[in-house]
């Protein structure tokens, strides 16, 4: 049954006066997060973890404990092992957390409560800390710095050998396993790939890094090899699909779904891997398959030296004065920053209810339609500079003091990710499945703001 919090421990209070108090940040952070709104948007998501969730079974972990041990993991950037080990051992995160002198939740329950939470409810928890921050004089929103940067989804660098590999190895582990479960009406014997496709993967790096046309031709060889595995791997499969169908059980269930998901995939990587090697045909991004683990992963191209091409998803943010990123969301593919202005000022727009007075943004959101689209919704300054050549008059317009000012208090904007870059997570995404990406990306947002909150 879902259990709201622990009583207050008197016991806890008394031990807790001789030890050091919180720190004046995380203190501010504990009296927002006593918000009734906040704390109900939670609970509502973990209530749905069984049908009868709110009136039957055992306890469970306490809703203020989930939320409060949630927000420690990104304030801190803990792993959910390092979370539980942590919590448990000070006072302080402890008195924090509201567990008291109770059991500290292991880091599987948590993780499986974590997930509970919808990427929807982070949006809307973010919207309510944004209303907070407003009430407590943190911010205004009287101006509004919009930015996009690329978060990486946790995936290997990509390349046809290895995903190919990765199939075989996926596909006939979950064979093996269903192979137990349906010893009574096995007709085939099935032959296990893992070893050699990791072998011919390693053997085409080998030879691809010669850079020959003998080496070429030696590598088509050997990926050839690689795809009869891995198409052999994929029939035998989709036979121990069928079969499991047949099968009652929720092992049978699981182990059939897990093949439904990594099947197409592999099919997808097969069909990729012919065409690109064997036809020298071009693939477009958008039909590439990048990682198995991964499907979701877009191909970002920034023009960036170090990183010419990235992989993981751009995430565009709205920036206000105060230090508080109002509004996010993740864009499929990558498409030009231009088209990101409209809807920056009208989320601006959804959360404060007007326009703001000065908008920003880098030159690669300048168009003269953008411009007068803010001057119509009543942005008074509009700080877009020009890319290219400019005339005698935009470049005055441009050194009027106002837009020079605008500039250079646009420039915190890249301070801001950096932040939530390094001390927050947002350079890599740990979780699984876009689901899994979206809510790493709210709870990075949601705890750069409380964590802003604090400081102010």
């Amino acid at each position: 049954m879902l259990r709201e919090r622990y009583p207050v421990d008197k016991l806890f209070e008394e031990i807790a006066e001789h030890f050091p108090k919180m720190d004046r940040i995380l203190a501010k952070i504990d009296v927002h997060l006593e918000d009734e709104e906040l704390y109900q948007l939670i609970r509502a998501d973990l209530s749905q973890r069984r049908p009868k969730s709110l009136e039957t079974g055992r306890n469970s972990t306490p809703v203020e404990v989930v939320l409060r041990m949630l927000v420690v993991k990104r304030l801190y950037q803990y792993s959910y092992a390092e979370v539980e080990r942590y919590v448990s051992d000070s006072l302080v995160l402890r008195q924090f957390c509201r567990i008291y002198l109770n059991r500290v939740p292991d880091d599987t329950t948590l993780i499986r409560l974590a997930n509970l939470v919808q990427p929807e409810t982070l949006e809307k928890f973010n919207a309510r800390i944004t209303e907070l921050a407003v009430k407590g004089k943190v911010t205004s929103g009287k101006k509004l710095r919009t930015d996009g940067t690329m978060v990486e989804t946790h995936i290997h660098a990509p390349s046809d050998s290895r995903q190919l590999a990765d199939s075989v190895r996926v596909l006939a582990r979950t064979i093996r396993k269903s192979r137990k479960v349906l010893q009574t009406i096995l007709t085939d014997e099935v032959e296990d790939f893992t070893q050699s496709a990791r072998r011919a993967a390693r053997k085409i790096g080998e030879i691809l890094r010669k850079r020959t046309e003998e080496a070429k031709e030696a590598g088509k060889e050997q990926y050839q090899a690689l795809l009869d595995m891995t198409e052999k791997t994929i029939q035998q499969a989709t036979r121990t699909r069928e079969q499991l169908g047949q099968q009652p059980g929720k092992v049978a269930e699981r182990l059939k779904r897990t093949l439904e998901n990594f099947v197409p995939l592999a099919e997808k990587v097969v069909d990729q891997t012919k065409r690109r090697i064997l036809k020298d045909e071009s693939v477009p991004a958008q039909e590439k398959v990048l990682s198995i683990f991964e499907p979701h992963t877009d191909i970002i191209c920034r023009g960036k030296e170090n990183h010419p091409v990235e992989y993981g998803h751009k995430v565009w943010l709205n920036e206000v004065d105060g230090g508080i990123v109002t509004h996010f969301r993740i864009l499929d593919g990558n498409p030009n920053d231009e088209t990101q202005w409209e809807p920056s000022l009208a989320a601006h727009i959804e959360r404060f209810g007007k326009p703001p007075e000065q908008a920003s943004a880098d030159r690669g959101l300048y168009s003269a339609p953008n411009e007068k689209f803010a001057k119509a919704l009543g942005v008074q300054y509009v700080v877009l500079p020009k890319r290219g050549y400019k005339s005698k008059q935009r470049r005055e317009h441009e050194s009027q003091e106002w837009f020079v000012q605008g500039r250079k208090w646009h420039a915190g904007v890249e301070g801001r990710i950096s932040v939530l870059k390094r001390a927050h997570g947002l350079g890599r995404c740990l979780n699984h499945g876009l689901p899994g990406f979206e809510r790493w990306i709210g709870w990075g947002m949601i705890a750069g703001n409380l964590a802003v909150m604090g400081r102010a």
